[in-house]
């Protein structure tokens, strides 16, 4: 990876835009001067910029959006910072990232909500804290969501701890009312998971492991949602991971309730049968699952059901990763692979098109979170991803920018690469 410094104008040219405002693409020359848009037009002379970059045979597009990360500062800076993980995200093509409170201390008060903005102040990536809904995220005593909210929290989540009590539940949304802002709630029902570490079903059975159902995903969202229609709050279903839980989505959406939803690309990618292999960084929360559910996810995606893609980037180091699986910790990174694998199993597949692709990686996620995001005209903030669609290629360690390696896809081979972003006047190459 190559950071540059961009003083004066540079023109791009020969770029092949993906304008998911518009809903177009077009070949066209782009001059940037001062970190913004100067000029859109073909054919824009090469003397009128101090510096060219020509993109013939690339693609550029807003640059991508993740609204569910873990950077794990503070406390955990041995499997990830937030300047690794902003690394990792421009190696992903992500110019804006929402990461969760699931630190040490975590991020419930308005002091650790400035930490993340402070700390992230010079990175290139934009880094947009998500406040825990209770204290310590211990499910007992709510945080002042309205003074997180106001000190620059974008949501509100209790991550990997899932709100048991309805109540509570029911208090959260109520006062996300007033917030404006999103309410995440990890969907699990933790006395129907037990110890289950991977999916419930023929493969868990024939490995001897304990198996995580898919009801306790359902059962959660079902209460979720029928608590957001009772007191009319909006709320955001992470990392959906069965066919179940998209119907019922599904379901609330035609009813109008104001629900999202996301999912991320190891499950739409990956099933319990991966699990076979004993790898750990197989090891996720939810868990992989069936081929059925990986289609179901698909489908939602297709459809609208699913409003977003998100990576769940969650980094661990060496040791929590390479052991057993009952004592393995949950979670893999996917900053650096996500658009590789929606290119791969979902545009190569024709289950989406690229610019439905662009949509869930650009518009959608950005205004789920309440997020400025440049549009490609004049005057504008000039931040965009430049990809070849069409590149094919392995991804293997050296292509990993986080501070851990935990991740299944190291051999994979894909399709769809991202080149380079260009963010905060300065210019990065992959």
């Amino acid at each position: 990876m190559e950071k540059r410094a961009i003083t004066s104008s540079i023109l791009f040219k020969n770029a092949r835009v993906i304008d998911p405002f518009q809903e177009k693409s077009y070949d066209t020359d782009i001059q940037v001067d001062k970190g913004k848009i100067l000029k859109i037009s073909k054919n824009i002379s090469e003397k009128e910029a101090k510096e060219q970059i020509d993109l013939k045979g690339l693609y550029l597009a807003p640059g991508f959006v993740d609204l569910h990360v873990h950077f794990r500062e503070p406390g955990y800076e041995n499997s990830e910072t937030i300047e690794t993980g902003c690394r990792a995200a421009l190696a992903g093509g992500f110019t804006k990232v929402c990461c969760m409170p699931n630190t040490n201390p975590a991020i419930d008060t308005r002091e650790t909500v400035r930490f993340v903005y402070e700390k992230a102040g010079n990175e290139i990536v934009d880094v947009y804290p998500i406040a825990a809904v209770t204290k310590g995220r211990k499910g007992e005593e709510l945080t002042e969501m309205v003074e997180l909210a106001e000190a620059g929290a974008v949501a509100f989540s209790d991550d990997g701890a899932p709100i048991k009590n309805a109540q509570l539940m029911r208090f959260v949304l109520e006062y996300s009312k007033i917030t404006g802002k999103p309410v995440i709630n990890h969907a699990e029902d933790s006395q129907l998971k037990a110890d289950g570490i991977m999916n419930e079903g023929v493969v868990s059975t024939q490995l001897g492991i304990s198996g995580n159902p898919g009801i306790a995903e359902q059962i959660m969202i079902a209460r979720d949602l029928r608590l957001a229609a009772f007191v009319n709050a909006r709320i955001h279903i992470p990392h959906v991971s069965t066919a179940g839980s998209v119907e019922l989505i599904r379901q609330a959406k035609a009813k109008g309730l104001t629900v999202t939803a996301e999912a991320t690309p190891h499950h739409f990618s990956l099933t319990d049968e991966y699990m076979r292999s004993f790898d750990a960084n197989g090891k996720v929360a939810p868990p992989l699952r069936t081929e059925e559910d990986r289609l179901a996810i698909i489908a939602g995606i297709k459809d609208g059901t699913i409003d977003a893609i998100a990576t769940d980037h969650a980094p661990h180091i060496y040791d929590t990763k390479e052991t057993s699986l009952d004592l393995a910790s949950y979670g893999m990174i996917g900053l650096e692979t996500a658009f590789a694998l929606a290119m791969t199993n979902l545009v190569h597949k024709e289950a989406i098109t690229l610019m439905e692709l662009i949509k869930l990686l650009t518009i959608k996620p950005a205004t789920l979170m309440q997020l400025p995001l440049p549009v490609f005209e004049k005057g504008a903030e000039a931040n965009f991803t430049i990809f070849n669609p069409d590149e094919w290629w392995v991804f293997s360690r050296k292509n990993i920018y986080s501070k851990s390696y935990n991740s299944p896809f190291i051999g994979s081979e894909f399709t769809g690469r991202v080149k380079a972003v260009f963010a905060k006047s300065h210019y990065v190459t992959i």
